[in-house]
């Protein structure tokens, strides 16, 4: 299962994070509660638990960071901002071209032209 974004299922990763939360007492260390979860799920890597923790704390607000509500808004916000930006392009191009054939077809615009 490793090797991509999204691999395991939002459940687990929840569930994890509770178990965590919920043996962090009975080790030594956070890390330590992090291994343990890390292999009795099945996860690859405890720093995979690692990171899972970290996120459900920052989208709790008990630490400090860019929650995942907001990095998908800022997302999406630059998603639409280059679409924007796209658009703004192309039309300015359409402009480009009906000046300069207005320009050539015009009585105002061949008089330009020929001076």
């Amino acid at each position: 299962m490793a090797g991509r974004k999204g691999q395991y299922p939002p459940e687990l990763r929840e569930r994890a994070v509770r178990l965590v939360a919920e043996s962090r007492p009975d080790h030594g260390s956070e890390w330590e509660a992090m291994r343990s979860v890390a292999e009795k799920l099945g996860v690859g890597t405890t720093e995979t638990v690692r990171k899972w923790v970290r996120r459900a704390e920052i989208d709790a607000g008990s630490r400090p960071g860019v929650s995942s509500q907001e990095s998908s808004e800022v997302r999406r916000l630059r998603a639409e901002n280059r679409e924007l930006r796209r658009a703004n392009e192309t039309s300015h191009a359409r402009w480009g071209q009906a000046a300069a054939v207005w320009s050539a077809c015009s009585p105002v615009g061949k008089a330009m032209s020929s001076r």
